[in-house]
This record gives C-alpha cells, structure tokens and sequence, in this order.
C-alpha cells in the first residue's frame, strides 16, 4: 500500500508545476471510455489521488513494490489508484474488499528507489471503476473501465458555484500568506471549475471519504457543491486560527513591552540606588527566611521548589503572587514550634476553681491529662466534647481549660457552616484561595499546641458543597491527624498534640461516626444553690465591675438573687441570671451618677422594682390531687421541669383522646399505659367493661408547648390507673420512666435535670427505674439528703409506691346491662393494635 506522507509534499508538488491550468491535458494513452481493461492496482492509506494533479508516493509494502514494478514494466507505464476505506486502514495488506470501487488511473512519471520504499511521482489523468478483480498475488490487478468526464447539469448553477468556490479561495489564499505567487495566480485564473475542485481538494485535509466522495461526483454540479462546503468548512476554520494567533501574538507583545519596561525601570532603580525592593531582592529575603525557618524535610523540599518557580516569574504573573502569599503561609505555621505546658497540677487545680464553680469531672479529667503529659511528654491530646444546655459555660470552660494548661487559646465557631473548604481549604487553583481554618487558626496562635474550640458543632450543615462533618472526621481521629492535608497547603501538617474541645447543646444532630471519635463529657443545668454560689462568687463581681462601680458601692443579697433566678429567668444555666443582674446593677450606676445615692442595697423586696413584675411563675407541686391526675417530670434544653398528667372518663364514649401537643411517642406510651391496664384490670381491681363503656381523655397541660419521649409511661399509667380505680396518686410524688405491654419500667435519661426540678417545685418522693439508680449519684448531696427516692422494675411497683391505699373517689357505676355481664364473668379483653416504634 501507499501512503502519501503529508498534504505539504502534496503542496510542493503543485508548487512544482502540478496546478490546473498545466495539468487538465495529461499526456495519456487513448482509452475509450467504458472499455475495460486491466492494470495493476495500488492501494493508497489516508489519501485520494484526483485527475489533473501530480502526487509523490511512497511504495513500501510487498504488493505495492510489484504493482509499481509491473506498471514500470510496461510501456505505458500506467497504475490504478484506489483509496482504502476509513475503516478498514490496518497493518495488513489491503484486499480488494477494503478498496473502493472509484479511484484515478495515472501514469508513472519519475521512480526513485530507495533503502526500503519506493518514491515516485505519478500524475492522475483519468477517473476509472473496477468491473472485476482478476489478481490478488503478488501484487492486485483489476479490470476497470474510464468513467465519463462530468456532466454539466445547470449551467447558471454551475457558474455561481464556481464563483463562489473562488471567492472562497481568495479569502483562503488571504489567510494563507506562506502559499507561492504562482499558486495564488494559477488558482485565481483557472477556468476549468472541475480542476479548480480537484486541485483544492488535494490540498486541503478533507479526509478520506469527504476526497473519495468528491471523486465519485459525476455531474459538475455536485462536485461544486461538495467543494464549496468543504472549503467553506476550511475557511472557517482558518480564521478561527488566523484570529487565535493574532490573540496570542497581541498578548506576547505586551508581555515583551512588560518585560522591556521593567528592565528599564530595574536599570534606573538601580542607577538610582533604590532597588532594593526587586524582584530579586524579594526572592532573596524569601530565601533566608526559608533557611531560618524550622521546618520538616518534606516540607523545605516543597517550599524550595515553589520558591525557585517563583523566581523565574515576572512580579507582574499572577503565580508570582499566589505562590509569594503561599510561602508566607508555609513560612509562618508553627511545624514544630509548641508551648510548655504548666504541668503543676495544684496550680491548675487554682486556675480551674478560680474560674468555674463545680464541674468536678471534667476538672479531673483535664488534671488526669496533665498528669500523663508529665510522666510521658510525648502523649496525644484529648478530643472532648461537652454537651449541655447553653449558658451552662461549655466555651468559657475551654479558656479556663488552655490558662490553666499554659497554652494557647483559639476558637472556631461552626454554626452554620455547610462548606467542606471551610474547614479544608481551597486549592490553589481557585482565585482567592486561602487554607481552611484550621490552618488559619494555627497560624494566628503561632504554636501547634494550642487548646482549639470547635464551637456548636452540633449546628454544622451540608449542602451540594460539601459535608463538613465529614472533614472533622479526619481532623478529630488521633489516628490519622498526625498527617492532615489542607487542600490549600497540599502538605502534612501534625494535628495531633493540639487539644481539641467540641461543644454542643445535643448529641443526636452529631455523625455517630464524628461521635465516636470524641470524649463524650455531660455539663448539666445547675441548682438554684449552685446559681447563687456562681452569682455570688462570678457574676455580682463581674457586672459590678463592667457597670462602673466599686464593691463597696453596690451589694445584693442572697434571697434577691435566688428570686431573680426563680422568678426572672428559665434555664439550665446562668446566661439570663447574669444578664437580669448586669440590669440591677446598672440601674444601681444610674442612682449614684445622678447623686441620688452613694451606694445601693438591692434586697428581695427591691427586685420587682427594679426589674418589674415577675416573667415566670415556676410550677408547684398541688396540694391535692383529684383521682385521674398525675405528677411527672420532663427534660427540656433549659433544664427539668414538672408536668402533670389529667385523664378523666367519658361515659358513653369510646377509645382514648389526647390533648396537649403530644408527639407520636409519647401517644403510644397512653395507649401502651391503657393496654396493660386493661389487660391486667383483675389485678388492679378494674372491671374490663369500664374500657368498653367509658371513653379516656388524656390531657397534659401547657398545650402550646410541644412535647414528646417515653419517660412519661409511669405517670401516664399511674394517672389512667387512679381514674379507673378512684386512688388518688400522692400529690408528693413525681415518676418518670418507660412502661412496655409486659409490664416493666425501662430507663430514661435527664434525671439530674428532671429531679432537680421537682425538688424545686416542692416534691419529696422521686420514683425512677432501678436501672437508673446509678444517675442518682449525680444529684447534689444536699438535695438527695431531703429526697426519698423509690427504684421500680416493673409498673406494679410504681403503681403501689404512688396510688394511695384508700379509694378516695371511687369510679362511676356500669351500666345495668354491664354490672349484670360483671357479675357473671370478666371477659377476656379485646386484642389491642400496638404501634410498632
């Protein structure tokens, strides 16, 4: 097979003398047309060869050399010429199969022989068809017969196309410069439109079947069509090119004139003695930094590479100054620059009590790891997490926590954070890039030490950008954060001696896997002693001092202070207490700055002055509870509180209705505490036909106020077991916990919270599940001393610690009909349909 190497040898060859004008009369033997002859073959790859036009190929293959040797042997020195198909190009010999039917008969005019090809140069004279295929070894030979010349279908057509062809060629020829005169002259006077096509569909890369489909063409017509949309197709792209280089050609001479002037400026910068702040003079202070710095190997290698980058650059590139603003960065981390930690534990036990009242456990957590960090210097940090109400002082525990430790103290507030990059940083590729803020942080704390708060990060988003908890995942495992990656830096960078503190106000919105990667620390809400014991010892002194006054200028007494936190506020933690203070105490100033006082005495009787009439009136245990009424205990995010549970019957009704905002779960705990009842009715002494004949409104007041959970089960069953049997539920006792249908008491969680509360309402007798004993000890001592507190395993248990003895209110009668069914026999009650959870 033959190749024609390229479409330039193809432009020499015409550049040589092959243009149309000279070759529309080849010197060729007659043939008449249609008459079939047969002629050795040779097949061409990725090229068609045209009537009119001289082409050097390039014979290599066995076939090829002995169809060329053949046509030289013979006297007219003639080939046929056939395109092999687009898809059938491979290192094989060709086949008749892979050739096309139409190709060019043209003569040999020069042979040259080389080491392992032949070269010649063959001139096209005739289009030709192959009627049969007679020889296949050792080279192809076909029977083929002349084609007609073209026919000329419209000649006005034909004209306007021809026409058009040679508009197209002069802008072609325009956006060509490197084409000869004689070229350009031989094209723009040819006449014969056939050739003008087939000369510029040899010098066009067209490929394959766009050429072969110009070959087969028979009317003049549709060859003209074929080579105006072709060419049309190639001007297009030749001025895309033509503006693209004259783009970038633009662009180069205002980086020459840029380089020329700042050459010039250097020069009379220099002339001048004041160039010192070069480019060069930049890179050489960037440089001694690096050598000054202290900094891992990894880590050098990286920064010397982008700093000699930096060098070759033109201050004017924008990778000089991305690259210079990346050095900075590289240069001013702390890699291996850390701060002594203060490991006198009596000292830090003074600087954690100075700071903050109670919190014994993560008090003793924080001296546990500073007593491993002095018998081995080389230990990882803890990653707490604690979680509590807000105001409970989760961050300024975490100041408290880096001061007594000696270290730094930084803070990242994760609310609402939904970008990974965030927390990763950007890669450099965008345009303002910068790290995430974790590098950032390490950076103003200038140690890689520091105590980093990562605060509410119960409250992170994620969106389409990205899930930033995911990217805490790394940040917080000890195991893998000895090596994180910025996406900005894109370099080790050892988080693991930096002592991590997670806040939050819930556990549930954290990843379970982000959960377990950290210490979990609990921080309930306080006591009202403790609130006053805080009061006194950190916020009086505190808003004295920001309202402008000196102690001996302002007091407040206890019995103030504990009305203010009763009555004024609702929460688990002091935050509203300090801030009713802070308005006492200002409102003190604003006495003394007028001269109407020198100093302010601020009794109990004095606060509803001050601060007017009372926001909260605390729910207080009832005197006297009718049958039907119950005293349970809730959890809220401000703490505990109580709430009580009302039923009543409904004669003539049916099932049970309720009211007060429940939530789904704890529906299903009424209906569960209504099926066991029912189910075990003999045993508490009910009739069955009580279910059947009255209907149950469960109710539980502050109807506004969603509510929801399954520690209501032991209240809700204690208040539908004293409607049914007319016991009154002692009014000193509030329950909590879970019931299930076979009659146990499952724990619940907040019993500190919950507990605390009903304490302040005025209970003394707490029923909680056995299993929750152990919760129990986190009671204060002083509270638990005035408590009797009562552990039940199943709901009997419960129900005997909380009716009273003696029936009270004993239920309405049956109906006659159902007293006479009573007496008879207690049917079995009817099958119940439990929610599954």
């Amino acid at each position: 097979m033959v190749e024609n190497p390229n479409n330039i040898e193809t432009a020499e060859t015409a550049d040589a003398g092959a243009t149309p004008a000279e070759t529309s009369e080849p010197n060729a033997p007659a043939r008449a047309v249609g008459e079939p002859f047969e002629l050795a073959v040779l097949p061409l790859l990725n090229t068609t060869l045209f009537p009119g036009t001289v082409v050097p190929l390039a014979a290599g293959r066995p076939r090829s050399v002995a169809g060329v040797e053949a046509a030289l042997s013979h006297p007219e020195k003639l080939l046929a010429c056939f395109s092999v198909r687009s898809d059938k190009v491979n290192e094989q010999e060709a086949v008749p199969e892979d050739l096309y039917d139409v190709g060019t008969l043209v003569m040999i005019k020069r042979m040259f022989r080389g080491d392992d090809a032949l070269q010649i140069i063959v001139q096209g004279t005739e289009r030709v068809k192959v009627v049969g295929w007679t020889q296949t070894d050792p080279h192809l030979k076909a029977r083929v017969q002349i084609l007609a010349p073209l026919e000329t279908g419209d000649a006005e057509e034909v004209e306007a196309l021809k026409r058009n062809v040679q508009t197209l060629v002069e802008h072609a020829l325009a956006l060509m410069p490197t084409v000869p005169p004689e070229v350009r002259t031989a094209v723009l006077n040819a006449n014969d439109p056939v050739q003008v096509a087939y000369f510029l569909a040899s010098i066009l890369n067209l490929g394959t079947e766009q050429e072969q489909a110009m070959l087969e063409a028979n009317t003049v017509n549709r060859l003209l069509r074929l080579a105006h949309a072709r060419l049309a197709r190639e001007v297009e792209i030749l001025q895309i090119r033509s503006r693209i280089a004259t783009e970038a050609q633009t662009e180069m001479n205002k980086a020459q004139r840029d380089y020329i002037l700042r050459q010039q400026m250097k020069a009379i910068q220099k002339e001048l003695g004041d160039d010192e702040g070069g480019e060069a003079a930049e890179a050489e202070q960037m440089r001694e930094r690096l050598a000054e710095a202290d900094l891992p190997d990894d880590v050098r290698k990286e920064a010397e590479r982008e700093l000699k980058r930096m060098e070759r650059l033109p201050s004017a590139a924008p990778d000089y100054h991305v690259i210079r603003t990346y050095l900075e960065y590289v240069l001013e981390l702390p890699w291996k620059k850390s701060s002594e930690d203060n490991l006198d534990l009596n000292a830090a036990r003074v600087v954690l009590d100075e700071d903050h009242y109670g919190l014994e456990d993560i008090k003793e957590r924080i001296l546990e790891h500073l007593a491993v960090v002095k018998l081995r210097p080389d230990s990882k940090s803890p990653i707490l997490c604690f979680v509590g109400p807000p105001g409970v002082g989760k961050t300024s525990l975490g100041r408290s926590i880096a001061r007594a430790l000696g270290r730094q103290f930084e803070r990242i507030s994760l609310g609402g954070v939904r970008d990974e990059a965030e927390l990763r940083g950007h890669r450099r590729t965008y345009i303002g890039a910068m790290p995430g803020r974790i590098i950032q942080s390490l950076r103003r704390a200038g140690v890689n030490n520091p105590v980093m708060m990562l605060d509410e990060i119960d409250k992170l988003g994620n969106d389409y950008r990205g899930d930033p908890a995911a990217a805490l995942l790394e940040i917080l495992d000890p195991q893998q954060n000895n090596s994180f990656r910025d996406h900005y830096l894109d370099l080790p960078f050892d988080l693991s001696k930096v002592f991590f503190i997670a806040t939050a106000n819930q556990l549930a919105p954290i990843p379970a896997p982000l959960r377990d990667r950290m210490e979990v620390i609990s921080l309930a809400g306080y006591t009202d002693q403790e609130k006053l014991r805080i009061a006194r010892q950190y916020l009086v002194p505190r808003q004295i001092a920001e309202s402008g006054l000196k102690p001996e200028q302002f007091s407040i007494t206890d019995e103030a202070i504990a009305l203010v936190a009763q009555r004024y506020t609702r929460e688990a933690g002091v935050r509203q207490l300090e801030r009713a203070v802070g308005s006492v105490a200002r409102k003190a100033a604003l006495k003394i700055a007028q001269g109407l006082a020198t100093e302010v005495r601020v009794g109990a009787d004095d606060v509803k002055e001050l601060l007017g009439a009372p926001h909260f009136y605390p729910e207080e245990a009832r005197k006297e509870l009718p049958a039907g009424v119950a005293t349970g205990m809730a959890w809220t995010e401000a703490g505990g509180q109580i709430l009580f549970i009302e039923a009543t019957l409904l004669p003539g009704g049916s099932g049970l209705t309720m009211t007060g905002q429940l939530g789904e779960v704890m529906q299903e705990s009424a209906r569960a505490a209504r099926s066991y009842l029912w189910s075990h009715a003999s045993e508490f002494g009910i009739s069955p036909e009580m279910f059947k004949s009255y209907g149950v409104h469960l109710h539980v007041p502050a109807g506004a106020i969603p509510k929801d959970g399954p520690s209501a089960g032991v209240a809700m069953t204690s208040a539908l077991a004293s409607l049914f049997t007319g016991r009154r539920v002692n009014h000193n006792t509030a329950m909590t916990g879970e019931i299930t249908l076979s009659g146990l008491v499952f724990p619940v969680g907040g019993i500190k919270e919950k507990v605390l509360a009903a304490h302040r309402a005025g209970i003394r007798r707490i029923i909680l599940p056995a299993q929750n004993e152990g919760d129990a000890e986190d009671i204060p001592e002083e509270v638990r001393k005035e408590l009797e507190i009562v552990f039940v395993t199943r709901i009997s248990e419960a129900l005997d610690a909380a009716l009273d003895k003696l029936v009270a209110n004993p239920p309405p009668p049956l109906a006659p009909d159902a007293a006479a069914r009573d007496t008879q026999a207690s049917p079995e009650p009817e099958p119940l349909r439990v929610r599954g959870v």
